[in-house]
């Protein structure tokens, strides 16, 4: 789960790490309001749960509280287009008016899982402020990364190589170690997934402030979490997503191809998206079904599947262990009885528990259904069933 910057900010300040003031605002009276509070001179920033607002004009710097309520009107309901929002942008309902900060150096900072080595990555770079994937595919050299055993947890050691490794030193160098250490005091208390702060920075004051902040969360820590669990935004999701999580299927996540996808288990969902690509295809989704018994989970895949307007075929992959096949056949029919689905070509590989009895179901529907023995054969038939 993602939040706003805001509300980062806000859980960061909790666990000791230095914000600047701030307060979010809705309308553009409210953003002028906090900006006389703050004595004019301040930054308006678009809150949308994506990076790079700046590249699309959703952070404007204001030098008078005139400029905070123009800039806040300009940017409340824009659709805001930027590198990881796609072409269709998202809309602006809120914007973070903080006080601006004269920065001397701006630093990165992250903390997040190394599934390879099983425990938390800690990440800082002298080059905050710009795209982290770009310096670590140009510039390896200045990512500079300590492993932290959650047995042991964070040691002031750790803070202290990357302090040296960024160049810090004196009463910056004290601050950077608090901050870190509060942002794994974060990290381990939220179960989060990834703490960022881009930029950290060094002010000309002398104080280590996040001057922005991304949170992520783990779903399925969130039930440990309610306070947590409330700041989620649904108007920031897909709402393909979010239906599918009100249906029951938690694992679905809406992709940009034409063959929309029903597997059951997350690995065996994985190899199916690849072989479609290797057939010449594109997946639409990623969708484990899971392991469940229940023919309405597969009407219900098909409900939010054929919402979206991209899909041209289904490629439905099942390999019953506790899963059994014929229960998912007839899922199958049952979606078809009750939707219009002729215009779509259902490609379907069965394989396991009860698969005769589900071959059957299918035969005996008089269903258009194109079935596949093997996971090659069903891609190859779902790439072609899509292009003719």
């Amino acid at each position: 789960m993602k939040i706003h910057e805001y509300q980062a900010k806000d859980i960061l300040a909790q666990f000791g790490v230095p914000v600047p003031r701030g307060r979010v605002a809705a309308t553009a009276a409210e953003a002028r309001q906090i900006a006389e509070e703050f004595g004019g001179k301040v930054v308006v920033k678009a809150q949308i749960h994506a990076g790079g607002r700046g590249k699309g004009g959703g952070v404007r710097l204001a030098s008078t509280v005139q400029e905070a309520e123009q800039h806040a009107a300009a940017i409340i309901g824009m659709q805001l287009v930027t590198p990881q929002t796609g072409p269709q942008g998202q809309k602006v309902k809120r914007v973070l008016v903080a006080e601006q900060v004269d920065v001397e150096r701006e630093l990165y900072l992250s903390l997040i899982l190394d599934n390879s080595a099983g425990m938390p990555v800690m990440i800082a770079s002298a080059a905050g402020g710009m795209d982290i994937e770009e310096i670590a595919a140009t510039r390896p050299e200045e990512i500079h990364q300590v492993l932290i055993d959650p047995v042991s947890g964070y040691q002031p050691h750790h803070g202290r190589k990357l302090a040296y490794a960024l160049g810090l030193a004196g009463e910056p160098f004290r601050q950077a170690l608090q901050v870190m250490a509060g942002v794994y005091k974060a990290y381990t208390a939220t179960d989060a997934s990834l703490v960022e702060i881009n930029p950290l920075v060094v002010a000309t004051d002398g104080r280590v402030l996040a001057l922005d902040a991304k949170i992520n969360f783990d779903d399925n820590a969130l039930f440990r979490h309610p306070e947590i669990a409330a700041l989620r935004d649904r108007d920031e999701e897909d709402p393909l997503e979010v239906q599918a999580q009100e249906l029951g299927i938690n694992n679905y996540i809406k992709l940009d191809g034409n063959i929309g996808c029903v597997v059951n288990g997350a690995g065996l969902a994985m190899a199916t998206m690849d072989v479609i690509k290797l057939a010449g295809g594109e997946p639409a989704n990623f969708l484990d079904i899971g392991t469940v018994n229940d023919p309405q989970r597969v009407v219900n895949a098909f409900k939010i599947m054929t919402q979206d307007p991209n899909v041209k075929g289904v490629l439905i992959n099942i390999f019953g262990g506790m899963a059994r096949t014929d229960v998912i056949a007839t899922g199958v029919v049952a979606a078809f009885r009750q939707m219009d689905l002729a215009r779509i070509p259902v490609v379907v590989r069965l394989a396991g528990t009860n698969v005769e009895e589900g071959k059957r179901i299918l035969a005996e529907s008089g269903l258009p259904v194109i079935t596949a023995d093997d996971l090659g054969e069903a891609a190859r038939k779902a790439v072609t069933a899509v292009t003719h």
